[in-house]
This record gives structure tokens, C-alpha cells and sequence, in this order.
């Protein structure tokens, strides 16, 4: 990596734009993580989670509710990215009404 392509960023503002969103937390020890909602962030960056999920080994332990995780504590914060959207995805449109056509016998009627 070439260093003038590296653009550090300060983390006071980075952490800020994630709360009130879905964020992915790595502790230093014991490959142990949680996946919350974070609710605030303080001076020295310990880190408040709602509706968190504690993951050991890429396997979920369970909910653990509302957390508080302290600075020295924390490997690395980043926003959870794979987190499903609660709503439905939107109809195609146009792929399903061919789709409908064929499956009702339309296309037949309409070649004769």
C-alpha cells in the first residue's frame, strides 16, 4: 500500500455517525463480539450497545439485552453491514407480470 494512499480518520467523528445504528463490536480477547445498536459513545470511547447479541466464535450466545463495553476492551467498532433490513423488497414489476402471463395461458390465447 502505497502510504500517500492512506487517509487515517479521526475516530470521534466516526464513532458518532454510527449511533443509532447497527454496529459490530471486536473485543482483544476471546474472539468475542456484539452485534447492538449503538446508543453513545463517551470521552474515552467506551461504548454503550441496546438490543445487543454476544457472538463467541462466529456463533451467537444469545441476547444480551443493553451492554456497556469499556474502551480498553475494544479491538475494533465498525457498522453491521450484513444486518437484514426489516422491510420486504420491492416487486420487480415488469419480470413477474411476463411471468404471470405465461403461468395463466395468456400467451397462448394472445398467439391465436
Amino acid at each position: 500500500m502505497d502510504p500517500e494512499e492512506f487517509k487515517p480518520i479521526n475516530p470521534k467523528p466516526f464513532l458518532h455517525q454510527l449511533i443509532d445504528k447497527d454496529v459490530l463490536v471486536t473485543l482483544k480477547f476471546n474472539k468475542i463480539q456484539y452485534k447492538g445498536r449503538l446508543v453513545s459513545v463517551d470521552t474515552y470511547f467506551n461504548l454503550q450497545l441496546t438490543d445487543a447479541e454476544e457472538i463467541i466464535n462466529d456463533v451467537s450466545s444469545g441476547k444480551v439485552g443493553d451492554i456497556f463495553i469499556r474502551c480498553n476492551n475494544v479491538l475494533y467498532v465498525g457498522e453491521d453491514v450484513n444486518k437484514q433490513s426489516d422491510q420486504p423488497p420491492t416487486p420487480t414489476g415488469t419480470t413477474e407480470k411476463s411471468d404471470d402471463k405465461e403461468e395463466n395461458g395468456e400467451l397462448a390465447e394472445e398467439a391465436n
